[in-house]
């Protein structure tokens, strides 16, 4: 691994559907309450991360997912928290129908409108980026 050995890993798994992303609204109360984010969650010890990835959207949403190629990392660290080396990866194709277990709500979103919500800022690099379409991923 590259980057920050003592970081936090902490994955985030890129759906699409029908030309739209899956995001998730943070729980109000909790730490980034409100926030918007892709589904996901921190790796735990010893897991590899697309096991997590996998782990986290079964917990999350109820969803199978086979896990493709990593889109993006980068470390990041919000003000009186651990670094975190955050990985995105392309979900290629899941089974089951998303229920939402844990955020406030869960929307389906065009890249165009990514914007429009209120994301985490260690996602922000990367909306901006997939907004603009550049990673290329299956509809």
């Amino acid at each position: 691994m590259s980057g920050h050995p003592s970081a936090i890993l902490v994955v985030a798994a890129v759906i699409r559907r029908d030309g739209r992303f899956l995001i998730g609204q943070r729980k109000r109360g909790g730490w980034g309450e409100l926030k918007w984010e892709f589904p996901g969650g921190k790796v735990e010890a010893g897991e590899p991360p697309r096991e997590a990835v996998v782990r986290e959207l079964r917990e999350e949403l109820g969803i199978a997912a086979a896990v493709g190629p990593e889109l993006a990392r980068h470390a990041f660290q919000y003000p009186g928290r651990p670094a975190i080396q955050l990985i995105f990866y392309l979900v290629t194709e899941f089974t089951g129908e998303p229920v939402n277990h844990e955020f406030e709500v869960i929307a389906w979103a065009r890249a165009d409108e990514l914007s429009h919500y209120d994301f985490l800022e260690g996602d922000l690099d990367f909306v901006a980026r997939l907004a603009q379409g550049e990673f290329s991923a299956p509809a």
